[in-house]
Parts: C-alpha cells; sequence; structure tokens
C-alpha cells in the first residue's frame, strides 16, 4: 500500500510540475514569459509551449486585437475664433511590440488606452486651435483627423517607443458647449420664423393679387353677359314689335280690342282691386258698351 502511495503522490507531482510548465497561447494573445521579473521571451504564435515552473518563469497574456478607444473627456475646446466646443472621437489601435509596450508603458491594455487618451486629447486640442468651427464641419475634417493621427504616431514612436501602431483617428461628433448651444438654436429658430413670416407674407400679396384678378375678370364676364343678354333682349322686343305691329296693322280694330283687353287683366288683376269710374261717359269702358270694335270687311 506505501508503494502505491507513494507512485499516486508521485504522478500528482508530476502533473503539477507539468501543468506548472506547460500553457497556450491563444491566437488572440501574445504570450509573454518572465523569468525572475524580466521579459525572457514574447510568443507571437498560438500553440502549445513550454516554461520552467514557477518561481522561476511565468508568463502573462496580452491582446493583439484591434482595440478601440472611445473619448470619455467633455472638456470643452477652443478653436481658432476663441469658440468653445465638445468632440467626441475614437481612436483604432494595436499592441505591436509587446516588450517595449510592457517596459515602456504598462502591463495590460488599460494601461495604454489611459495614456493614449491623454496623448490623443492633446493632439485634438492642438489642432483645434488652429482652425475654425466651420473647418471642423467641413471637408478639412479629414486632414484634421489625418495631422492628429500623425502627431499621435510621433508621439508614441518617440524615444521611447511604446510598442504600439495606432491604425485610424476619427472624429464623430463636434458641437457647441451647452450654454453656447442654446443659444444657436435660438438665433435658428428666429431665422426659421423670419423665413416663414416673410413666406407667408408673400403668399398672402400673391392670393390677394390672384383674388383681385379673379374678381376683376368676374366683373368683365358679368358685365359683357349682361351686355349680350340686353343686345339680345333689345333685338328680341324689336322683332315682337314689329311682329305686333304688323298683325295690328291689318286689323286696326282689334288691335284696339286686344290693348283693352289687356288693360282690364292688368287692372283687374286682384280682386281687392277697386276702381271708381263712370261707365257711361268713360272710355275705359268703350269696348264693353260694343263700341270698341269695327266690324270686319
Amino acid at each position: 500500500m506505501n508503494r502505491i502511495g507513494f507512485i499516486l503522490s508521485s504522478l500528482l507531482v508530476l502533473l503539477a510540475l507539468a501543468s506548472s510548465m506547460l500553457f497556450v497561447v491563444d491566437q488572440r494573445q501574445f504570450g509573454v514569459v518572465y523569468a525572475l521579473g524580466q521579459i525572457k521571451e514574447v510568443i507571437t504564435e498560438p500553440g502549445l509551449n513550454i516554461k520552467l515552473p514557477p518561481p522561476f518563469q511565468n508568463v502573462t497574456y496580452i491582446d493583439k486585437r484591434l482595440l478601440t478607444l472611445d473619448s470619455s473627456d467633455t472638456e470643452p475646446m477652443l478653436t481658432a475664433e476663441k469658440q468653445r466646443v465638445v468632440i467626441d472621437w475614437y481612436v483604432r489601435w494595436r499592441i505591436s511590440e509587446p516588450g517595449e509596450y510592457i517596459r515602456n508603458v504598462g502591463l495590460n491594455e488599460a494601461a495604454g488606452a489611459n495614456q493614449l487618451n491623454r496623448v490623443v486629447r492633446d493632439a485634438f486640442q492642438q489642432e483645434i486651435n488652429k482652425r475654425t468651427v466651420k473647418d471642423l464641419l467641413s471637408t478639412k475634417r479629414e486632414a484634421l483627423m489625418s495631422d492628429v493621427k500623425a502627431e499621435v504616431l510621433g508621439a508614441v514612436r518617440g524615444d521611447k517607443p511604446w510598442g504600439i501602431d495606432v491604425v485610424d483617428v476619427r472624429i464623430t461628433r463636434v458641437d457647441y458647449v451647452e450654454s453656447i448651444t442654446g443659444d444657436v438654436y435660438r438665433r435658428m429658430e428666429a431665422e426659421r420664423k423670419r423665413v416663414a413670416n416673410e413666406l407667408r407674407s408673400t403668399g398672402a400679396a400673391e392670393g390677394e393679387k390672384i383674388r383681385a384678378d379673379a374678381d376683376r375678370q368676374r366683373e368683365v364676364t358679368v358685365a359683357n353677359a349682361y351686355r349680350d343678354a340686353q343686345k339680345i333682349k333689345g333685338q328680341g322686343d324689336a322683332q315682337a314689335a314689329a311682329i305686333y305691329a304688323e298683325a295690328f296693322g291689318r286689323d286696326p280694330s282689334f288691335a284696339q280690342f286686344y290693348r283693352s283687353l289687356e288693360a282690364y287683366k292688368a287692372s283687374f288683376a286682384n280682386k281687392s282691386d277697386v276702381m271708381v269710374l263712370d261707365p257711361n261717359g268713360s272710355e275705359f269702358f268703350k269696348v264693353f258698351r260694343g263700341g270698341g270694335a269695327a266690324p270686319r270687311k
């Protein structure tokens, strides 16, 4: 039994020793092997590797993927015309030389992000001081980002290289500080209201002009129609008078009789009409007395 226990204990010790000597480097990471606190080896290829057991050698891992650093500082910056603006930006970067990075920056990605944030912000401040707000909002923004990237690369590749590579620098937002933004919005609102009122006034004037022209055309049309109607009516009356004259000329006594009947009809149109006349001496009732119409020949 003692022999079996010894063998099992030895196997466990060997397994523990082997596990402390073997390590796997992922394809997304660098493996950094330390020997007594000093960098002994940087492993860039993924796979199974061997090292001495602690405390002789230790291993740490650093991300080799493309990293993104977003701006977190809301402190305003001054433009060339002394306008206070707030910008949002991001940087795409990666660790290219783990040894230099660990010696000059830090042991993890957070250390590099903190120092890179400071460098990028200083570069933006210097470049924005040279440009106006119009430049920041126009196509010159591309030149600004290129200049900032060049300054950042110069800083991280200086006398003590950081061992990183800056791939891209981008601005995502440019805005005035909150106190100025309110004034800008109010000026924009006032300008839009002025334009709207101007358009309304122009529209009202055009509307009055159109209505006046329509009224004029209506008056002209009604006057022309009335003129034509009166002309046609006059022609009809003339033709009717000619027909009456021709008919009455053939038989004057009948014409006198017909006119008397028309006069009687007009005089006694209402039942309440009253006429006080002498039927024997009045010419008005001559037809009733039988003397109004001469015999036809």
